[in-house]
Formats: structure tokens, C-alpha cells, sequence
């Protein structure tokens, strides 16, 4: 299967849900009117594109009608794909021209970001380069485990420590070790919890550091990993993590599997964030480079046109693929297993973490018990006063309140 194909594939559920309703909706109006776009934009709205990117769209489609002088509604299809297309377009090309150049790579759990290290990883070996990777998300066991079998799968190196391991001093020994070897990329997995946004802040930050001092020169990417099928939330997540983390590109992930392909629209035209890479499928193949106008040809299902270069994948032995591939099914099932005991494990580490109180409520309650303690002393002070009569004031500066309390009983005052 060739490279367009793949991508076709994988965004069937997108092309079916929203592109082939636009062409059924087209295909029930005989002229272009205000009628028709309002339609258009309700269907791309519907489909993750987002509203104000929606908007954009029809008033750019409708310039180029104008333009153009196109009156046949079935001529849109063709104009909206140009439109996708321009959109689209600008900083989907990696940077990594320096030798070592690093890439970091942020995501949330389950979005699918070790998975997407480990493919990346297979795709740069098999263009000859020279890959070592960090496994600097060192709060999850299960990631280090995971790409460790990675790592071998693609015949990468793999530098890591224990879990809770300073993720910056994982990346330290990363560079160190791809400056020994001659290594062409560094690819970092480092962690992404945006339930702490400033421990994230404050441990990328010791990370680029760590880079800036070891590697002043190197180029750098920072890529953030987001499933497709959470729609208009992977935008919410891209606004958090670019303000957090200076994301210079996203990898999005699962479009095979979901009808919210439409999201990589809203991503790019509301955030300016471009998308480096897509997830079609679940071969180690199938994490493709971002090509504009091959998604948008692939969203409208352009069958009657070829691939613009020849398919040399397909021309390679066997054997090449197969390497990289699962050797079996139980080795995912493996991983998921570990990956589902330690979501859980986390979850519940997280929950005795919550029962229990921090450093700060322990003093306020102590000191709550404190001003309590003495406000009982004075209520306790003032009923004496009352009960035995006490009228007169001690003087501050001979006697305390106990002293002189003490010497009225014994009637020496």
C-alpha cells in the first residue's frame, strides 16, 4: 500500500462523517447561494473544525467563487480542498539539520506518546540515521519498559535510569552518550501532566538547560502527542501545552480511528501550531509526515489521482518491514496490561497522595489548635475573674495575671 493510500485509509471515518455529508449537501443544491454556506459551515463545525475556522473557510471559499465565477455547487468540493490545502500549509517540516539534533516529546497518558517515540524512531534508522533515545518520563515505569522494547524493535539506543529518576539528568546522559556514539537524533520522552502545569514548567526548563549548555548549536523540537479522537479537547490541550512548553509542532495521533480528523484544521489556523506528524493506523508505518495537500486529497477521496512519487517501500524486501514490526500479538497485549497496572497503581498512589495533608495544612491546623487552646485559657481566666470577685487590676510590671490570681487566694492582695 502506498504512502497516499495509507493516509486515505486512515482517514476513512473523518472522509465519511464530514467530507462525503459536505458532498451529499452539495450534491442537493443547484446553485451557490447564502443557503448552501451556511450549510457548509454548520457540517464543519460538526466535524471538530472548530467555528471560527469554519467561518474562515466559507468566506475564503466564497472569494474564490467570486473570483473564479463558478456557479455549479459541485465545483466547491474541489475549491474547499485548495482552501484546506493553503491552510494547512507552512512549518510541517522537522528541523533537525544539526548532527546531534533532539527532539522532546511531551503528551498526556494514553495519548499514544511512546508509541509514537518508538515509530519515529524505526522511521529515522531506516533512513540511515543514527538514533538514541532518553527515557526521561521517569514518573511512569511502564513508559521506560515500553520503550526499551522499542528501542530494540528499531534499533535504537536506549539511555535510562530508575523510575523517579531526575528526567534532566537522563537527558544529560542521553547527550553524552549520542556525542560518544556519532548519533544523529536524540528523541526525549518526557513527561506531560497538565494538572501541574508549573512542576512541567519548572522540570522542561531544567531540560533546555541541560540542552542549551551540552548542545548550544543543535537544533530542537518540541513535539507534543494528541489523540485525534478527543476533538475540539486536543485544542484545548495544544493552548495549555504551547503556553506551558513553547511547542514547536504536533503528532496526532489515531485518525483511523475516529471521524474528528477535522481537529487538525482548528489546530493549525486558530493556534498557528503546525502538525509534524499523523498516526493512521497501527503499523510501525503508519506514523506518516504531515503533507497539507496529501490530507486534503485524502479527505475528499481524490481515487482518480497517483501518488506523486513512486512507492519505494513497496519495492524494499520484506524483510525490512517485518523487522520493526510486532513479532507478536501478546507482546501489546503485554504492554497494555503493564500500561492499565500502572494507571491504576498511579491513580491510586494519587488518591492516598490526596487523603493525606500537606506541610501547610498540617500548620495551619496546628495553628488553629493553638489560638483555640489559648481562647479557652481566657474564657476559663474571665469566669474566675467573675467568680471570685476579681475587680482589682495587677500591676504589668511586678506581677502576671497568675501571680496575682495566686497571691488573691491567699489573701495576700
Amino acid at each position: 500500500m502506498g504512502i497516499f493510500s495509507r493516509i486515505k485509509e486512515g482517514l476513512k471515518k473523518t472522509r465519511d462523517a464530514i467530507f462525503g455529508r459536505i458532498d451529499m449537501m452539495l450534491k442537493s443544491f443547484t446553485k451557490i447561494d447564502d443557503e448552501l454556506f451556511e450549510e457548509l459551515e454548520e457540517l464543519l463545525v460538526m466535524g471538530d473544525v472548530g467555528i471560527s475556522t469554519s467561518e474562515k473557510i466559507c468566506d475564503e471559499l466564497k472569494k474564490k467563487v467570486k473570483q473564479q465565477g463558478i456557479t455549479d455547487p459541485k465545483e466547491i468540493n474541489r475549491l474547499l480542498a485548495d482552501v484546506i490545502t493553503e491552510m494547512l500549509k507552512g512549518g510541517q517540516e522537522l528541523h533537525i539539520g544539526t548532527k546531534p539534533s533532539i527532539i522532546l516529546v511531551i503528551g498526556v497518558n494514553g495519548v499514544g506518546k511512546t508509541t509514537t517515540i518508538g515509530k519515529m524512531a524505526a522511521r529515522f534508522v531506516n533512513e540511515g540515521k543514527k538514533v538514541t533515545l532518553a527515557a526521561a518520563d521517569t514518573f511512569r515505569a511502564a513508559a521506560i519498559d515500553q520503550l526499551a522494547i522499542w528501542s530494540e524493535r528499531a534499533g535504537a539506543d536506549l539511555i535510562k535510569q530508575n523510575e523517579g529518576s531526575d528526567p534532566a539528568a537522563v537527558v544529560f546522559d542521553a547527550i553524552s552518550s549520542a556525542k560518544a556514539r556519532g548519533s544523529d537524533i536524540i528523541i526525549a520522552d518526557t513527561a506531560g501532566r497538565l494538572h501541574n502545569k508549573k512542576n512541567l514548567m519548572a522540570e522542561l526548563e531544567k531540560i533546555n538547560r541541560i540542552i542549551d549548555r551540552e548542545l548550544p548549536d543543535a537544533d530542537k523540537e518540541v513535539l507534543l502527542v494528541l489523540d485525534a479522537t478527543t476533538g475540539q479537547n486536543a485544542v484545548n490541550q495544544t493552548k495549555e501545552f504551547r503556553n506551558a512548553a513553547g511547542i514547536t509542532g504536533i503528532v496526532l495521533t489515531k485518525l483511523d480511528g475516529t471521524a474528528k480528523g477535522g481537529v487538525v484544521l482548528a489546530i493549525k489556523e486558530e493556534l498557528d501550531v503546525p502538525v509534524k506528524f499523523i498516526g493512521v493506523g497501527e503499523q510501525i508505518d503508519d506514523l506518516q509526515p504531515f503533507d497539507p495537500e496529501q490530507f486534503a486529497r485524502a479527505l475528499f477521496g481524490a481515487d482518480d489521482l497517483e501518488d506523486d512519487e513512486p512507492d519505494v517501500t513497496e519495492a524494499e524486501p520484506e524483510q525490512t518491514a517485518e523487522e520493526y514490526r510486532p513479532a507478536t500479538a501478546d507482546i501489546w497485549a503485554q504492554i497494555d496490561a503493564e500500561a492499565e497496572e500502572e494507571k491504576k497503581a498511579n491513580a491510586a498512589k494519587e488518591e492516598q497522595a490526596e487523603d493525606q495533608p500537606t506541610a501547610e495544612e498540617i500548620a495551619q491546623q496546628k495553628e488553629a489548635e493553638r489560638i483555640e487552646k489559648e481562647k479557652r485559657a481566657e474564657e476559663r481566666q474571665s469566669r474566675a475573674k467573675k467568680k471570685y470577685n476579681w475587680s482589682a487590676a495587677p500591676a504589668a510590671e511586678t506581677t502576671t495575671d497568675d501571680d496575682w490570681f495566686e497571691q488573691w487566694k491567699k489573701g495576700e492582695n
